[in-house]
């Protein structure tokens, strides 16, 4: 049963990460919103709980690329592009600025 609250802690984390790393991008929002759900959805009946536990790892593995590794750009002419690498820390007492270029 332990397994459940992580699931939901993480399903909750991802949904966070989300709003954070695609902020002001609503067709990026919702397609990360669909696939997290399906996501979840498609494994919701799972008993194994070696299955549960490798599912939640690959979960938890998803929320520390998309804090990490995504990256927005704007394209503001036809031949510029605009952006901004942010890293964005999952414990928020760390400092980090993000790197603007």
């Amino acid at each position: 049963m332990a397994s459940r609250g992580r699931a939901l802690r993480l399903f909750k984390l991802l949904h966070r990460t989300r709003q954070e790393v695609f902020k002001n991008d609503t067709r990026a929002l919702e397609a990360a919103r669909q696939k997290i759900n399906e996501e979840f959805k498609n494994n919701q009946s799972e008993t194994s709980e070696e299955k549960i536990n490798e599912l939640l790892k690959i979960a938890s593995d998803v929320e520390v690329i998309l804090r990490t590794s995504v990256i927005q750009a704007v394209h503001t002419d036809s031949d510029k592009i605009c952006g901004a690498l942010e890293y964005l820390p999952h414990d928020e007492n760390l400092d980090a600025e993000p790197i603007r270029f």
